[in-house]
């Protein structure tokens, strides 16, 4: 038996659902509008701390350039591993000047410092230091003072003055192209067609050393590369192939098992991309004046 209702009990059911549908909406509406209106905010807030972050690197740079300046010297030095080869590129680098820093400002303001790093062509022109672990400089500056940006520093397995097979040194690529920001630019044609590009000068407390770039590459983040210390030499070898294979340069350099490595790291993108290149110690020379 069919059940009826008055029309106005029909049309006051119809206005109840509708009003009910109505409010669903506001709330939707107010909730999705909250959670915008949050994320807005949050990355306001990121954005701020981000440039923040950045001038306070540049600032700590400035101050560090205005008190210390690179003295070039010309000096034979000590040839590590000569190529057998006189028409390899080797004997073009190491007539390359040293370069060495007064360390005595650096270590005032932080006692961390063990060395101070110089790539031509690129922003990095940086006191290098170290910690007790490869956490601390990720998001502190220079000054011991907490930044997302970090500092430039060496692994914590490494020995300044005894070197490993393998030296790393890390830094944040940062967009404003500070600490290993410029890194990036030597994936660029334009900066591995110079061929004076490719050195990095590495000075310490007691040596002033030229190392040759012999592999640029990016690659996804992994522990490989960054292994200090080889059980054998044909361990060692093995490493020293896969990483020259992966050379993106037109750069050829020969290395050898005898060869001290020096390698740079950063962060490529937020997918874990990472930045490598990896120098071998060509020349050094100790330091006369230790200040």
């Amino acid at each position: 038996m069919k059940k009826y209702i008055k029309i106005e009990e029909y049309f006051e059911t119809q206005s109840f659902d509708s009003f009910n549908k109505s409010k669903k909406s506001t709330i939707l509406f107010s909730i999705f509008f909250i959670l915008c209106l949050i994320i807005i905010i949050f990355s306001l807030y990121n954005i701020f701390h981000w440039f923040q972050d950045n001038s306070n690197i540049k600032k700590i740079k400035s101050e560090i350039s205005d008190n210390i300046h690179l003295n070039q010297i010309i000096d034979k030095g000590e040839f590590v591993n000569p190529d057998s080869d006189l028409n390899s590129n080797y004997w073009y680098y190491v007539k390359f000047p040293f370069y060495e820093v007064n360390f005595s400002i650096l270590s005032s303001k932080n006692s961390d410092t063990v060395a101070f790093i110089h790539i031509k062509n690129t922003n990095i022109h940086y006191p290098v230091v170290q910690a007790m672990d490869n956490q601390y400089y990720l998001n502190h500056s220079f000054y011991r003072e907490f930044n997302h940006a970090g500092w430039i520093f060496m692994d914590y397995r490494n020995n300044i003055d005894c070197l490993s097979d393998n030296t790393i040194i890390y830094g944040h690529g940062r967009l404003d192209k500070t600490l290993f920001g410029s890194l990036k630019d030597m994936l660029s044609s334009n900066w591995q067609n110079n061929k004076d590009n490719y050195v990095i000068w590495l000075s310490t407390l007691k040596e002033n050393m030229i190392f040759q770039i012999f592999s640029i590459y990016t690659i996804q983040s992994e522990k490989y590369y960054i292994t200090t210390d080889f059980i054998d030499h044909a361990t060692k070898k093995k490493w020293l192939n896969v990483m020259k294979k992966r050379n993106i340069s037109s750069i050829d350099t020969t290395v050898g098992v005898n060869d001290k490595i020096l390698t740079l790291s950063t962060c490529q993108n937020n997918q874990g991309g990472r930045i490598v290149i990896h120098a071998k110690l060509i020349k050094k020379q100790l330091r006369k004046n230790i200040y």
